[in-house]
C-alpha cells in the first residue's frame, strides 16, 4: 500500500509542478506582460522595475495557477492511470478507491493551506510592493512617464496628451487642468515642448513654446461656446507638483493590497455601504480561493477516472472547462462587490459549494461501482 501510494504521489506531484510552471507562464506572459509592454514601449522604464513588476506579479497568479494546476494534474494523472488499467489491478488486490485517491486528497488539504498563506499574506504583500515599485517609476524617473501618442494622467489635477517625444522634448502637446469633478477647466494647447526635473522644487517643469491658453466655463466645461480663449505665449512655463503625486500614490490602496488582519481593520472602519460590501467580499474571496484547489481536486479525481483517457490534450480541455467555470463565478462576484444587493460576500462561496458537493456526489457514485 505505501509502494502504491508514493507511485501515486509521485505522479502527481512530477505532474502538477510541470502544470503550475505553464500555468503560471501563461498568466503571466498573456494577461500581464501587456500591461507591462505598455512601460517598456512607451514609457522608457528600466529593465529592473519590469523585473520587480513581474518577481511581484507570480504571488498574485498563484492564488488562481495552483488550484487550476491541481485539477489539471488529477485529471491527467488519474485519467491515465485509469486508461491503462492500473487502478482495475490495484482494486483487484483489494485497494478501496478512497484508499487510492487519500494521499492525494489530503495534499489537496496542504496545497489549500498552503494557498491561505499566500492569499492572506504573500499576495497582498507583493501587490503592495507592485504599487511601490510603479509609484517609484512615476516619482523617481517622472519624465518617463511621458510617452508618444497617449495621456498620462497620473499627476493629480491634470491630464496631458503628448502626440510625439523624442528624448526630452514633446510634440504636440495638450495640458487640462482638472476641477473636483474631474472636469477640464483649463486647456494650454503647444506645438512643442520639453521637460524639466526640479528635484529641489519636487516639481517637473514643462516649458511650452507657442502655447495657446483657454478658459473653460466653470458651470458647464464641455460647452464650447462659453471657451474663452486666453493669452497666446512664445515660451510658458507648467510646473507639475510631485509632492501631490507622492501623495496621490500614497492613498491609493485599495482592498486586494490588504493582509487579513488589515481588511479585518477596514471592515470597521468603512463608513459606507458600499465600501463594506467590497471589503467584506475581498475577506471572503481570501478564504474562497484557499479552498479551491481541494474543490477543483474533488471533482477532478472522479472525472479523471471515468473520463478513461490518457491524452494530455483531453485533460487540458477538460481542466480548461472546470476552471473557467469555477473562476468565472468568483469574477463575477468580484464585480459587484460594492453592490450588496446581491450580497457577493455570499456569491463568492457558491463555486466552491457547486463542486464540493458536486464532487462528493462523483465520489460516492464511484466508490459504489
Amino acid at each position: 500500500m505505501i509502494l502504491l501510494h508514493r507511485y501515486v504521489i509521485k505522479q502527481v506531484l512530477v505532474t502538477f509542478l510541470i502544470a503550475l510552471c505553464v500555468l503560471s507562464g501563461v498568466f503571466i506572459v498573456g494577461s500581464i506582460m501587456v500591461k507591462l509592454l505598455d512601460l517598456l514601449v512607451n514609457q522608457d522604464v528600466p529593465l529592473i522595475f519590469v523585473a520587480r513588476l513581474i518577481a511581484y506579479i507570480i504571488p498574485f497568479s498563484l492564488m488562481y495557477t495552483i488550484p487550476w494546476a491541481f485539477l489539471t494534474t488529477v485529471l491527467l494523472v488519474y485519467g491515465r492511470l485509469s486508461a491503462e488499467n492500473e487502478l482495475i489491478a490495484a482494486r483487484a488486490c483489494g485497494v478501496s478507491i478512497l484508499s487510492l485517491c487519500a494521499p492525494v486528497l489530503a495534499l489537496a488539504g496542504i496545497l489549500s493551506l498552503f494557498c491561505f498563506w499566500i492569499n492572506t499574506t504573500v499576495a497582498p504583500h507583493a501587490q503592495q510592493q507592485m504599487k511601490e515599485t510603479l509609484k517609484d517609476v512615476a516619482t523617481s524617473d517622472p519624465l518617463s512617464l511621458f510617452g508618444s501618442d497617449r495621456v498620462i494622467d497620473q499627476f493629480p489635477g491634470r491630464k496631458i496628451y503628448v502626440e510625439k517625444k523624442e528624448g526630452t522634448t514633446l510634440l504636440n502637446i495638450q495640458v487640462y487642468e482638472l476641477d473636483d469633478a474631474n472636469k477640464p477647466i483649463r486647456v494650454v494647447t503647444a506645438r512643442e515642448g520639453s521637460l524639466e526635473l526640479d528635484l529641489e522644487g519636487q516639481q517637473v517643469l514643462l516649458r511650452l513654446n507657442e502655447a495657446i491658453y483657454e478658459e473653460r466655463d466653470a458651470t458647464d466645461p464641455n460647452s464650447i461656446s462659453k471657451i474663452r480663449q486666453g493669452i497666446t505665449m512664445e515660451e510658458g512655463v507648467v510646473p507639475i507638483s510631485l509632492a501631490q503625486l507622492y501623495e496621490k500614490n500614497r492613498k491609493r490602496q485599495g482592498p486586494s493590497s490588504l493582509t487579513l488582519s488589515e481588511l479585518y481593520i477596514a471592515l470597521q472602519e468603512e463608513n459606507t455601504v458600499e465600501r463594506q460590501s467590497a471589503t467584506l467580499t475581498e475577506l471572503n474571496k481570501r478564504y474562497s480561493l484557499s479552498l479551491g484547489s481541494l474543490a477543483l481536486a474533488l471533482v477532478g479525481i472522479p472525472l479523471g477516472i471515468t473520463a478513461h483517457r490518457k491524452e494530455t490534450t483531453v485533460g487540458f480541455g477538460l481542466s480548461l472547462a472546470l476552471a473557467v467555470s469555477y473562476f468565472v463565478i468568483i469574477m463575477v462576484a468580484d464585480n459587484v462587490r460594492n453592490n450588496p444587493m446581491y450580497h457577493p460576500e455570499w456569491l463568492i462561496w457558491l463555486p466552491n459549494f457547486i463542486f464540493l458537493t458536486l464532487g462528493g456526489f462523483l465520489f460516492l457514485r464511484l466508490a459504489r461501482r
